[in-house]
């Protein structure tokens, strides 16, 4: 996938999520999400904190902040949720905006609209359906060293096996699995580990 076909996938993917997130009850965007601490609404926001925060407001974040980025992150997410009445719309209207963080590609947006979907979905029982194209890419992008810096906790020195789609990663034990559930635990989520199997499971622990 080139730049542009990456932006039109990021933009499709907020939409659909935004589609989804319009029909939730009260219970659901309560739900605590896989982002511990936050609710399926704060993930939302998270998602909307890039789209509607400049640059300059969120440096200003990062100065109250001193300088930590995670509190930074919470604070401005908080802000978002309790600003914004209708985070859907917000979401689905701005959905093309082609934000990326600083020295990074479009692969970090795209990872993050996944990744924070599946924080959403999983809670709450309900299947993603990703394109598996995009999966591949947000793989890859999680096993590359660009990808770790940003989201990964998780050792790459084992084989990543998709057991419902055509892709590998890494190289040592293997660990297989769900696309999706690989994706979780490449970004640090515990949530997929009993989906998956492998020698290379010990070497995650």
């Amino acid at each position: 996938m080139n730049d542009d076909e990456i932006f039109t996938a990021i933009t499709d993917e907020r939409r659909r999520l935004a589609d989804l997130a319009s029909t939730f009850t009260d219970d659901q965007w309560a739900t605590p999400s896989l982002c511990d601490g936050w609710t399926c609404r704060d993930v939302v926001a998270h998602l909307v904190v890039p789209l509607v925060v400049s640059i300059p407001a969120f440096g200003l974040a990062m100065l109250r902040a001193r300088g930590n980025f995670d509190r930074a992150n919470i604070a401005m997410t908080a802000k978002v949720a309790g600003s914004y009445s209708d985070l859907p719309k917000t979401l689905r209207d701005k959905a093309d905006k082609r934000f990326t963080p600083p020295g990074r590609g479009p692969l970090a947006p795209l990872t993050d609209t996944l990744v924070h979907g599946l924080d959403i979905r999983r809670p709450l029982g309900i299947a993603a359906d990703f394109d598996p194209d995009r999966v591949r890419e947000v793989l890859d992008f999680l096993v590359d060293n660009a990808g770790k810096n940003i989201f990964g906790t998780t050792p790459t020195t084992v084989r990543w096996v998709a057991t419902d789609l055509d892709w590998t990663g890494g190289d040592g034990p293997v660990v297989e699995g769900p696309a999706e559930s690989l994706m979780l635990v490449l970004s640090g989520r515990a949530a997929g580990t009993a989906d998956l199997r492998g020698a290379g499971l010990q070497e995650l622990t």
